[in-house]
């Protein structure tokens, strides 16, 4: 056979003419498994995007418009000496998020019936009903602001593996946000005067939320949709949504006659911390990538240090809402403290250190 040919041949896209690894197995071989053998996960996500580095070896078949190919590793500043090696921690893929999030529906629809019935909200204490209608009605926007940047963002992932993991990240978020908007409404048909409309009203005029709503509008502006993905789970989350959910919500709740929204606010810190494990891992390997872990480095330190400013910011506005319960069950500053530890320690386990941002 002639160079000729054979350059031909190397070039051509045609179906058999080059030969890949594990191409005539049946046990889906062609990709290096992250343990002995692959995860039925991995079968469902490795290589399911193409990839012209890999196998289509006549480039994109379609490009948009103006000649950007279909997907591009410029949609983000990180580099990865191979995008491919990542694998979400929690092996979430189609079939088993549909079965989780029906799970989480569910029990947060036994816990609203149970408690309707045994007349629990009209045992609410009146200072907390409050605090449910402007506040809580007020945050579900922005798990609803959080959930569209990240619907967003998944769309320009360079793999189907990052893809998967930012869009479940998304759905948990839209989720969550409707999970309230129900748990609000149930309310209101047993407690005369609940005013739904009052957290909106609240997140477009309170100046209490105003920090929070420019650090997600923030984050929705971003271009970058790792940098989406990286401040909705190593700074706003910590600093912000946890502060919130965690260290008011779940911890004042019971002290105001009120078990039914703990639980219903339980289902996202058990989605935050599969997002989260799901981030550090990705974010982790770019850190320690041998080429780029750097570049990547520094530039994980770069939007810590420009959203961290404004979730912090976001966080001490949010404090006049720790005094409005009549029975106090937590303070501000323990809790504010409790969050930039965490994100100190997340951080930390990516392999790059905040504390020059959070101590400001």
């Amino acid at each position: 056979m002639s160079v000729t040919e054979t350059q031909t041949i190397q070039k051509s896209g045609a179906a058999g003419s080059a030969k890949f690894a594990g191409s005539d197995s049946r046990k889906y071989n062609y990709f290096e498994p992250k343990g002995r053998k692959a995860s039925h996960y991995e079968d469902m996500t490795v290589d399911v995007q193409p990839d012209p580095e890999r196998y289509l070896l006549q480039d994109w078949i379609i490009n948009f418009a103006d000649g950007t190919p279909t997907y591009d590793k410029t949609w983000t500043a990180l580099k990865s000496s191979n995008w491919h090696q990542f694998r979400a921690i929690d092996q979430e893929w189609e079939r088993t998020h549909y079965q989780r999030q029906s799970t989480i529906v569910g029990m947060i629809s036994n816990v609203i019936e149970n408690g309707r019935r045994s007349g629990a909200p009209g045992r609410f204490d009146r200072a907390w009903v409050k605090v449910l209608t402007d506040h809580l009605g007020a945050y579900k926007h922005a798990e609803f602001g959080l959930g569209t940047a990240t619907m967003q963002a998944q769309r320009y992932g360079y793999t189907q593996m990052i893809n998967n993991a930012i869009l479940t990240n998304s759905s948990y978020k839209l989720r969550f946000s409707q999970d309230l908007t129900l748990y609000l409404g149930e309310l209101a048909l047993d407690i005369e005067g609940f005013d739904q409309e009052a957290g909106k009203q609240h997140w477009l005029e309170d100046p209490v939320w105003q920090g929070t709503r420019q650090a997600i509008e923030t984050v929705m502006g971003t271009s970058d949709f790792l940098e989406q993905y990286f401040v909705t789970n190593i700074v706003f989350e910590p600093l912000v949504g946890e502060l919130f959910r965690s260290g008011f919500i779940m911890q004042m709740a019971a002290a105001q006659n009120d078990f039914m929204t703990p639980a219903v606010v339980s289902a996202a810190e058990g989605d935050y911390e599969r997002n989260l494990a799901n981030a550090v891992e990705l974010f982790h390997l770019l850190v320690l990538d041998e080429t780029h872990g750097e570049h990547n480095r520094k530039l994980l330190i770069s939007w810590m240090n420009k959203h961290g400013a404004l979730a912090l910011l976001a966080a001490h506005q949010l404090q006049p809402i720790w005094s409005q319960p009549r029975v106090k069950a937590a303070q501000f500053t323990d809790v504010l403290d409790l969050a930039k530890n965490r994100a100190r320690a997340i951080a930390a386990e990516i392999g790059f250190d905040v504390r020059a941002t959070l101590d400001q």
